[in-house]
């Protein structure tokens, strides 16, 4: 056994003992118990939304990789535990914004899915392989490198912790934003445990979940598995197919087997496995918006030409008639170890873990009920492995390290397609030309495109933690990192119908130009201007040194002060969404890699407690400024007109938030948290125009948005509720409010007045009773069936079409739950 352990070896945190040797012994985990005391078994439930505070007690995290309490953290974190999650009905990533007002979970489909705090982390609305988030997501430890293995049903979660700004000294992969890090709960050594939860709803609800755990050597070997299964039916009626969309249906499962070998030495292995197959993404008419564009060629008059109406001009009638195929299927799954070895002056700790995740979509990209796009869909198969390795010393001294190390290896693999239809020539080309009357010059034209990506990351960093004095610490941190990255893009264009039949490749493309004249040649222009042959080949590597350090002041055990510089980077990426082309149609090579960001951050922090902690008022305020921005930037500075990934020059982000909490007893709980953030580009000056200035003959090329709001992030972001219960029977009867608001938001990224979704408020009930071990409540979310978006998109062309996606509408249902 310990030959295999130096592969598996690693150390804790900074200042902190490690987070896997507490884990994986089922320690000290969020709940409300005494960092310095053993738990005391509460006597009655405790009113826990946002998992505040019992009197007397404390909220302990591994936020920083060890057990400390949340106040004395000088980082702005946020924690929540699995039971308020369970109770609120947040089971997965997406509805964490609700309780978190600096986070922002932005997906069209879960492919297409980012996580931002802060409005910093991924560029708004684009899905592209070659680039990182810059907010890592971490489970028991493991870094996710696809956000969209992120959508799947939380189930025995222990506490969700949501860390706010630059992280790159304490988590392996760089993280420059802040991350999420879920903790599921750990197999029981010492006694057989069960829980199980059913729930039933409106929209034909059913979610049933179950976990249980045994010790199979008393002390010494312990299993756990958890399960989830969610159904419902669509929200979103679609007339075309007769059914409704905007399913769930979920499927997902995990394993765990705990060895402690001997007292100081642990491994957790786990195993998981997710299916969600629901029938959904879609986006559908919303509103128009005038463009530049002849009015010939924009919305109306094209849809009046082929006599078509959408079902709906309200979006909130939730009904469409999309025509092509719709689905969102994704496999997630992987295996990870974890070892911890105490070897009394320090702790190593390994996490090694592989990972898949794979995608099979289909989707309606012209958004309306007409077949101008048949087919578009990107399958994707991803695999990663990761090992991270660190070593931290134990116990309270003077000066406390952390050393690590981080290897991480992604493949990818997509093979695209789109296909256009017998309405892609009068709806894509020129009215006045002849090629737009032939519904054959367009249809069945496919573009099939082979993507490949390899990316490996190493990375060694360290923290320390001088305590000058019992009060005053000083916290360097420092990371040396190197990315590499290369990618393979081969889009081949080809056409087979009664009329046309060829087949375009990047090498052939201009000799099948050349051999043409007169209209023929007009002809094959406007194909391959609509789905364009390319083939490229991009690279990038790169090291950096990145670091911060922290100051922390004890003003008293209930009073806590800090502040933070750090100096970050987002690894650069490479363009793999095909790059725009030269008059000779070659791919402008130049565009084929981005640079990294580069982040100067800078926090203030206060946290108190008052009231023998009953009230907690936690403040940050931050000024981030990044420079290389990687955001969609348009090449009209090359001589043509597309889209892609590009850096901009300047991007500044700054704000104050607030956390706090109050429960002057058992009875009663109360929670507020608010941000006000400011985000803005400061140097933009070739960004894609907004669509009222994109589409006419003399539209300008590119815009300059400098001193526009970053899209997004509302000014605004409050979340707020609390609970309350009087004891019945033996048990309590109980109350919980659960509310959300935010501020108007750009929904493009160049801002546009179509395209700004309104400010709205959520509101979510629940009503119950508990006793022992059960609990059984009603529950309401969105209890007012507020209408609101969460995207909006523009439809491409600069038609003037703004499609959206509604949230969802009131939901009503009930749940038990009971544990053994």
């Amino acid at each position: 056994m310990l030959a295999a352990f130096p592969l598996l070896l690693a150390a804790a945190s900074p200042q902190a003992i490690a987070l896997a040797d507490n884990d994986t012994r089922a320690a000290v985990h969020a709940s409300a118990t005494t960092a310095d005391q053993p738990a005391a078994p509460a006597p009655e439930p405790q009113a826990d939304p946002q998992a505040a505070p019992t009197p007397g007690g404390d909220i302990v995290v591994t936020a920083r990789r060890r057990t400390e309490r949340l106040q004395t953290v000088p980082i702005a974190v946020a924690v929540l535990s699995g039971e308020t999650l369970a109770n609120a009905g947040a089971f997965n990533v997406n509805r964490l914004q609700q309780f978190q007002p600096a986070l922002q979970f932005y997906s069209s489909n879960p492919r297409n899915s980012s996580i931002n705090i802060r409005g910093l982390g991924a560029p708004f609305g684009l899905t592209n392989d070659g680039i990182e988030q810059g907010v890592g997501l971490y489970i028991d430890q493991v870094y996710i490198g696809r956000i969209g293995a992120s959508t799947f049903d939380f189930v025995d979660i222990e506490r969700v912790e949501v860390l706010r700004g630059p992280q790159g000294s304490l988590y392996g992969k760089n993280t420059t934003a802040g991350a999420v890090n879920i903790t599921t709960k750990k197999p029981n050594l010492s006694s057989p445990e069960a829980t199980f939860e059913a729930s039933t709803g409106n929209y034909g609800l059913v979610q049933l979940k179950g976990s249980a755990s045994a010790p199979i050597v008393d002390g010494q070997l312990a299993a756990r598995i958890s399960t989830s299964v969610t159904k419902r039916g669509g929200t979103i009626y679609d007339t075309a197919i007769d059914k409704n969309i905007q399913k769930q249906d979920n499927f997902g499962v995990r394993g765990q087997l705990l060895w402690q070998a001997t007292p100081g030495l642990s491994f957790n292995l786990s195993a998981d496995f997710s299916l969600q197959n629901p029938y959904c993404c879609v986006q559908y008419y919303a509103r128009l918006g005038a463009t530049q564009r002849p009015l010939n060629r924009q919305y109306a008059a094209l849809a009046a030409a082929f006599g078509y109406t959408p079902p709906s001009f309200d979006p909130f009638d939730r009904v469409t008639d999309l025509d092509a195929d719709i689905n969102s299927r994704q496999e997630v799954g992987g295996l990870s170890l974890v070892g911890s070895w105490d070897i009394g002056s320090a702790t190593l700790t390994s996490v090694t873990a592989w990972r898949y995740w794979d995608w099979k979509p289909a989707n309606d990209r012209d958004f309306t009920g007409l077949p101008i796009t048949t087919v578009s869909q990107n399958p994707s198969h991803q695999t990663q492995f990761s090992q991270e390795l660190r070593i931290a010393s134990s116990g309270d001294r003077k000066v406390n390290y952390t050393l690590g190390a981080f290897y991480f290896d992604q493949q990818i693999k997509t093979s695209g397609s789109q296909v256009q239809g017998p309405a892609a020539s009068a709806w894509v080309l020129n009215p006045t030309s002849a090629d737009s009357k032939n519904p054959l010059v367009l249809d069945g034209l496919t573009s099939t495109n082979t993507i490949r990506f390899s990316n490996q990351s190493f990375a060694v960093f360290g923290k320390l933690n001088w305590a000058v004095t019992d009060k005053f610490h000083i916290q360097p941190g420092l990371r040396l990192n190197y990315d590499k990255k290369s990618g393979f893009y081969d889009a081949t264009v080809s056409i087979a119908n009664s009329q046309y039949n060829f087949v375009a490749t990047a090498d052939n493309v201009q000799a099948l130009l050349d051999s043409k004249t007169g209209a023929a040649k007009t002809t094959f222009q406007n194909q391959i201007s609509t789905l364009a042959p390319q083939r490229y080949s991009p690279r990038f590597s790169a090291w950096n040194v990145s670091g911060d350090l922290t100051l922390s002041y004890d003003f008293s055990p209930e009073i806590h002060a800090y502040a933070t510089y750090a100096r970050s980077f987002k690894s650069g990426g490479i363009n793999l969404s095909g790059l725009p082309l030269d008059a000779s149609n070659k791919p402008i090579l130049s565009a084929a890699a981005v640079k990294p960001e580069k982040v100067n951050h800078f926090e203030l922090g206060l946290k108190t407690q008052f009231f023998d902690r009953k009230l907690t008022l936690n403040l940050a305020g931050f000024w981030t400024e990044v420079g290389d921005y990687q955001a969609t930037v348009t090449n009209g500075q090359l001589g043509v007109i597309r889209g892609y990934l590009a850096n901009v020059a300047k991007v500044r982000v700054r704000g104050v938030e607030f956390d706090s909490s109050y429960r002057p007893s058992a009875r009663f709980s109360l929670y507020v948290n608010g941000a006000f953030t400011d985000a803005r580009y400061v140097d933009f000056k070739d960004a894609p125009c907004p669509p009222e200035l994109s589409g006419g003959t003399n539209s300008p090329a590119f815009c300059d948005v400098s001193g526009q709001i970053l899209p997004g992030m509302s000014k605004w972001s409050f979340s707020f509720g609390g609970e309350y219960n009087v004891p019945v029977g033996g048990g309590q009867v109980y109350i919980g409010y659960d509310g959300s608001y935010r501020s108007k938001f750009s929904s493009n990224p160049s801002r546009s007045l179509y395209t700004d979704i309104d400010g709205y408020s959520l509101s979510n009930f629940r009503l119950g009773f508990r006793k022992d071990k059960w609990n059984v409540y009603a529950w309401v979310r969105n209890a007012f069936n507020q209408n609101y978006f969460e995207l909006l998109s523009v439809q491409s062309g600069s038609t003037g079409l703004i499609v959206g996606q509604p949230g969802d509408p009131r939901t009503y249902g009930g749940t038990f739950r009971i544990s053994f």
